[in-house]
Parts: structure tokens; C-alpha cells; sequence
């Protein structure tokens, strides 16, 4: 009796000690093989493979030990997926806690209003961290990767800035930025004037458009998309150079000269009355709305002040002598 006494002592001594130990390493920071490690986990993901590539990434314990202590926290299943980052601070409760919270290690890409498709695509690929799944595809197949076939591309993403989680795709940026432009430009439409020229809301988004890379001072705005809109109701051309600019694509060499207005492509508004075939940049939400809500002027013309703002008309007269005093040096 006193031997079986004395090993129930025992392993009560070492099951304590066992215990005793579990907690000093869940409490104690890890040692990592530099500074600081990240993982992502993707969707689907066993607590078992979570711990390998955790200790594949460069946490220095044993992975058998770091799976034993997800299981036995009862936590395993409520791992969330993501891109995690952790210090030489970290313990092994806090990544368990850092990875049920979903307590995410988060990138950044910026989308410039005014930008095009082309530049967009651009800043995506040169984006950290973010996996370039549409490298390779045209515009065409990005629309058709989106669930929008046959839709052309320009205009069609709103300019945000937009996190992400390390190692996600491009084409969830895309996505988010799609849905994000047709949330706003639906918005939009719904406040629009009884009295408006246009006609239907991809209508809005290109003239939005236009008014954004016309814009040289936010002030002038709802002036800008006046003159636009007053043009339209009489029918008169547009004549915006952003779009003949535009339409030259890559034959445009930053110079704007008087035979690239008389040359003739969908998108010169010279040649041709009303607006271009698509949006021609990624119009932000002040563009959209002063479409919507343009100041009340009769305005049809402006002209550059050369200091950003801009000089706004009636008549071809008084815009005339604008052009004479800021454009010719005239006074």
C-alpha cells in the first residue's frame, strides 16, 4: 500500500510539474529566427498544418508542441484564416489569440481619382504583399474573372484606399473596388435631376469622368460639370481635350497639338457630339456628386487661369477675351 501510495504521489508530482511547465511555455515568448514571422492561412487549413508552417516560417519550437496546445485550448477550430505577423514578444496564447480573433497583419494599395485602368492595373501589380493573380490576363479576362464579361474596364473601379491581408489576390481588390464604384454610382443616380441630359447612369460615370481629369481646382467642380451638362442640352460638342487625349493612347507624346483635335477617334469630342463610347479615368465620389448636383450656371465655356482654376463664360465672346488675357498673355 505505501509503494502505491507513494507512486500516485509521484505522478501527481509530475503531472503537476507537467502542468507547471505547459503554462510557463503558453506564457512564454516564443523564439523566432528573425525579428518578426508571418504566415498566411489559408481557408481550410488543419490546426496540425497551422502549427508546421508556423514553425516552417521560422518559429523555433516543436510543432507537435504547438498543435498539443491548440487542441488542447479548445480553440483549434475557431483559427480564422488570414495573414498573420508576430514579434520576438509573442507567446503562444497571444498567436492563438492574434489568430482567433483574426487579429490580421494588413497591406495597403492606394487608387488615385483620375487614374485609368491601365494605371490601376499598374499599382496593383508594384502593391506589397498582394498576390498578382491577374498578371497576366487582359482587361477583357479581369472583367470576365469579375462576373462581367463584355463590360469594358475604364472608369468601372472607385479610387480608395483599400487593406488587404498579406498575400491575397489582386483580383479581391478588384472585386471590392468594382462593387464599390457601382454601389456609389447607383447612389448617384438615384438623386439625379428630373431635368438631366443624361440618359443612363454609365452616362454619369463617364461624364463623372471627364469632370475629374478637367478639374484643376475642387472649387471649380460643379462649374465644370455645369458647362458639360449645359452643352449637352443644346447639343453642342463637348470639346474636352482629356478625351481626344484619351483616344490617341499611346500615340499622345504629352503634347496636345492642333491636328490631334482634328483627328477623328471615338473619343474626340471635337469631331464627334456627345459623350465618348466609355468612361476615360476612375471618377471619385466629388465628381460623381457635382454631375448630379452642378453649380447653377449658364456657363458653356471656361478656360485655364493657369494657377489650377479656371475662367467660366456664357458666350463665346466673353470667353474669347478669357482665352486672350490667360492663355495669350492679352490684356
Amino acid at each position: 500500500m505505501k509503494l502505491l501510495r507513494l507512486l500516485v504521489l509521484l505522478i501527481a508530482v509530475l503531472a503537476a510539474a507537467a502542468a507547471g511547465a505547459a503554462l510557463w511555455w503558453v506564457n512564454h515568448p516564443l523564439t523566432l529566427a528573425q525579428p518578426s514571422v508571418e504566415l498566411s492561412i489559408e481557408p481550410g487549413a488543419t490546426p496540425r498544418t497551422i502549427a508546421n508552417d508556423w514553425v516552417a516560417a521560422g518559429v523555433r519550437t516543436s510543432p507537435t508542441l504547438l498543435y498539443e496546445w491548440f487542441r488542447w485550448s479548445r480553440q483549434a477550430r475557431n483559427i480564422r484564416a488570414g495573414s498573420y505577423e508576430i514579434s520576438g514578444s509573442t507567446t503562444p496564447r497571444q498567436l492563438l489569440d492574434k489568430m482567433v480573433r483574426g487579429d490580421e497583419t494588413l497591406a495597403f494599395v492606394r487608387l488615385i481619382e483620375g487614374w485609368t485602368f491601365k494605371q490601376f492595373r499598374e499599382a496593383l501589380a508594384k502593391a506589397d504583399a498582394l498576390k498578382p493573380t491577374t498578371l497576366t490576363m487582359t482587361d477583357e479576362q479581369v472583367m470576365e474573372a469579375l462576373g462581367h464579361p463584355g463590360m469594358p474596364p475604364e472608369g468601372r473601379f472607385f479610387p480608395d484606399t483599400y487593406a488587404y491581408s498579406r498575400g491575397a489576390s489582386d483580383l479581391a481588390v478588384l472585386r471590392r473596388a468594382h462593387h464599390a464604384m457601382q454601389q456609389r454610382l447607383e447612389e448617384a443616380w438615384a438623386e439625379r435631376r428630373p431635368d438631366t441630359p443624361l440618359r443612363t447612369p454609365d452616362d454619369l460615370l463617364t461624364l463623372a469622368s471627364i469632370v475629374e481629369k478637367e478639374t484643376g481646382h475642387g472649387a471649380d467642380r460643379g462649374k465644370v460639370a455645369a458647362v458639360f451638362l449645359n452643352r449637352l442640352r443644346i447639343g453642342m460638342a463637348l470639346q474636352t481635350d482629356p478625351t481626344v487625349i484619351y483616344g490617341l493612347g499611346s500615340d499622345f507624346d504629352g503634347n496636345l497639338r492642333r491636328a490631334d483635335l482634328q483627328r477623328d477617334t471615338p473619343y474626340n469630342t471635337y469631331t464627334r457630339a456627345g459623350l465618348p463610347p466609355t468612361p476615360i479615368a476612375m471618377p471619385g465620389k466629388a465628381s460623381l456628386a457635382a454631375v448630379i448636383r452642378p453649380d447653377a450656371t449658364k456657363a458653356l465655356y471656361f478656360v485655364s487661369r493657369g494657377d489650377g482654376t479656371s475662367e467660366f463664360s456664357e458666350t463665346l465672346t466673353q470667353h474669347n477675351r478669357a482665352v486672350d488675357r490667360y492663355q495669350r498673355g492679352k490684356r
